[in-house]
């Protein structure tokens, strides 16, 4: 109920400037092949259209995604690729931002030197060599002002609050959205989320299994919350 009546103001967020990355990589192996995930980009988005009902000025990079989004005013969507590409257009908009949303999915690995020509298959095995992407929440961390506020997501299979924890401490962010695959019609490619929260004073918040929509409400109310305290 709390939450519901938070959302009855449409200006609570107004003057405010919130960056969303969304969906996937893509890391090019060549120019019809590359290294990806099964992000759809369905939360970021979500998070988006919300951030904007609420009157912030939203700029959301955008991965490779086929998910409808809300033309609204105030939401500004710059398509990407690959991880450098989102990195180069997060730290152009850095200085205007008010709140970082890092909901990206983004490889970890790239190929050292993609083929600039369609690989022929041939019998012997291919043997690609990859190399570290930059951390997007990693490089904003380190060099956010105190008046930033930076958000992650860890999506894991095991160890979910020591792994989520140990990105929190390393990234400086405020608090952290944990979820699992492990969970029926949760995280890649579902319109359903279950989450928890992880704030950085060591609170854990729990929310039952929610349509992405109403998870991205939940999101909000709480970085709503950072701000007025």
């Amino acid at each position: 109920e709390i939450v519901k009546d938070f959302f009855k103001d449409s200006n609570l967020f107004c003057q405010k400037n919130i960056l969303i990355t969304a969906g996937p990589t893509y890391e090019a192996i060549d120019p019809v092949r590359f290294i990806g995930n099964r992000s759809s980009g369905k939360m970021g988005i979500r998070l988006a259209e919300e951030a904007a009902k609420l009157g912030a000025h939203v700029d959301l990079i955008l991965g490779p995604s086929n998910e409808s989004i809300l033309s609204h005013s105030l939401l500004n969507v710059i398509r990407v690729e690959s991880a450098q590409q989102m990195l180069d257009e997060v730290t152009k908009l850095q200085s205007k931002i008010d709140c970082f949303i890092f909901a990206a999915a983004v490889a970890d690995y790239k190929v050292e030197s993609p083929s600039q020509e369609k690989i022929k298959k041939t019998e012997i095995n291919l043997e690609l060599h990859l190399t570290k992407n930059p951390d997007i929440a990693l490089t904003i961390g380190k060099s956010k002002r105190s008046d930033q506020i930076s958000i992650g997501f860890a999506l894991e299979t095991e160890n979910l609050f020591e792994n989520a924890k140990s990105k929190l401490d390393k990234k400086n962010m405020d608090f952290i959205v944990m979820n699992t695959p492990k969970v029926k019609n949760s995280a890649f490619g579902f319109d359903t989320n279950q989450i928890s929260i992880y704030h950085k004073d060591g609170r854990i918040l729990e929310f039952e299994l929610k349509t992405k929509k109403e998870v991205a409400k939940d999101i909000l109310h709480e970085i709503y919350q950072l701000q007025c305290r």
